[in-house]
């Protein structure tokens, strides 16, 4: 087709306007020639490069982006966008890519815009508990830059994940319980829209009325609506005391239904994860000084003064003590703690240990804390009739799971039998009145669920979609299609 191309953007590429209404060209091509004039050698056409850009951590099936762009600022992605925009050409943002739903494939091609250079905190409020940072921050660096302040950022995922990214796909995690998901702990943004325009969401103000929450329209929407260029995120006091543990159960329920005791008893637990028995066969694999007990297992973290920290730890003893717990271990110094939270970091390894030379299906979903107990006996059940091996873990504060299905990737039927695995899960938490996805997003692994959990809000969120997009270049094919 014809491509007309605007006098701003001229200049990048060359065209002698006179001609533009009777040039015809590939728009990719000129689109590259266009950011290769504006980015030199910081846009990347190179096969390995392009390469890291075409998959996330999980098993999807790759895709390579025809360039990676490589902004430093919120300047320079603003013209990135004018000449995708223009040219019509899809972008995908990129973290660091430890997404589980392939929200990072560019499985239309299109450019790969990575946010990596753009990792400055650009401004820590102490006295309003808020900081300012780039999109290509990663959540250990900001905690690194704020360790003289006595403050920290809360947010915990478990891989190094960049904020950007965390609040692209409105991550949560292991303090999640305590102190929330992206969702609560995103103040304001800097979005480019698709056409380049930049926008301001929110402020540094605690609470607002004016408005539209366009702050948390874009928290979540996964690349789909804009690129975030700046965030500014809440941060907590590190507190004066905190005290690991680990504790076995004999079943799964038992160990839940510890939780939503003490939760409805209102203990302030800091962290609470379960890992079923099939999970921490493969934590001792994985990390031989574990030695743990093959049983359902809860990994707590309580925060507070040292008194209140005591008191935490003896009513939970004793909500423990109804259900069976056994085995109970204690981890005070900081060096333990740190041993024992990167042991359950590194959960998905140790699950893919299991098995060796196998590829994993991931799926995360979660439901009301009160349904827990049911949802989990009913998937494992799930597991047992499809004959696979499936570790569970969840952030079992806060009703989320996940499922590491491990398959022999020579073997088709058994990809077939994993993903059949999966979608059984998804639809069994939404029968208990949850959600197929309780963090991992939805990128082009859950897009078929998401009729069936929204019902007519889905169409209006393809509306949003293309009142936003209308040349659907960001992200395209995740969460949902649109013509």
């Amino acid at each position: 087709p014809d491509i007309v191309i605007s006098e701003q953007l001229q200049p990048l590429i060359g065209v002698d306007v006179r001609r533009k209404n009777n040039m015809t060209a590939d728009n990719t091509t000129l689109a590259i020639s266009a950011l290769k004039t504006l980015l030199g050698d910081r846009l990347s056409t190179g096969d390995s490069i392009r390469d890291i850009h075409g998959r996330d951590e999980a098993y999807s099936t790759p895709a390579l982006p025809d360039a990676v762009a490589f902004p430093e600022n919120t300047q320079e992605v603003s013209e990135i966008m004018k000449v995708c925009s223009q040219f019509k050409v899809p972008v995908v943002p990129f973290g660091i890519g430890t997404s589980l739903e392939g929200h990072v494939i560019p499985i239309h091609g299109g450019i790969s815009i990575d946010t990596s250079r753009m990792n400055k905190v650009l401004k820590i409020n102490q006295s309003d508990l808020d900081v300012v940072v780039q999109p290509g921050v990663s959540r250990t660096e900001l905690n690194a830059a704020l360790r003289a302040t006595g403050l920290m950022f809360t947010v915990d995922p478990g891989a190094d994940a960049t904020l950007g990214g965390m609040a692209a796909t409105r991550a949560s995690g292991t303090n999640t319980v305590r102190y929330g998901t992206m969702r609560e702990n995103v103040m304001a943004l800097e979005v480019v829209l698709p056409d380049g325009t930049i926008i301001q969401t929110g402020s540094r103000a605690r609470k607002s009325s004016a408005g539209y929450d366009l702050t948390h329209f874009f928290v979540g929407s996964e690349g789909t609506l804009g690129i975030i260029t700046e965030l500014t995120v809440r941060l907590f006091g590190q507190p004066e005391t905190i005290l690991a543990a680990t504790c076995a159960y004999e079943t799964v329920d038992d160990a839940v239904n510890t939780v939503i005791m003490a939760i409805q008893m209102g203990i302030p637990l800091a962290r609470v994860e379960l890992l079923d028995e099939m999970q921490m066969k493969g934590m001792n694999i994985f990390n031989p000084d574990l030695n743990l007990p093959e049983k359902p297992h809860l990994f707590l973290e309580f925060h507070g003064s040292e008194a209140s920290v005591k008191e935490q730890v003896e009513l939970f003893e004793g909500v423990g003590e109804e259900f069976g717990v056994s085995d109970f271990s204690w981890a005070t110094k900081v060096e333990d703690r740190n041993r024992l939270w990167a042991a359950r970091h590194n959960a998905y390894y140790a699950g893919k240990s299991l098995r060796k030379g196998c590829e994993s299906v991931v799926t995360d979903c979660c439901v009301p804390v009160s349904n827990l107990a049911d949802c989990i006996s009913r998937t494992k059940e799930l597991i047992e009739e499809a004959g696979m091996i499936a570790p569970i873990v969840g952030h079992v504060g806060d009703g989320n799971f996940h499922l590491l299905i491990l398959f022999d990737p020579n073997a088709p039927d058994e990809l077939v039998r994993a993903k059949s695995l999966a979608s059984d899960v998804n639809r069994v938490a939404l029968s208990f009145g949850g959600t197929v996805t309780g963090e991992h997003g939805v990128g082009t692994g859950k897009k078929e669920y998401m009729l069936e959990e929204h019902g007519n809000a889905y169409a209006l969120m393809a509306t949003l979609k293309r009142a936003i997009d209308p040349n659907n270049i960001m992200n395209p094919g995740k969460i949902l299609d649109i013509s």
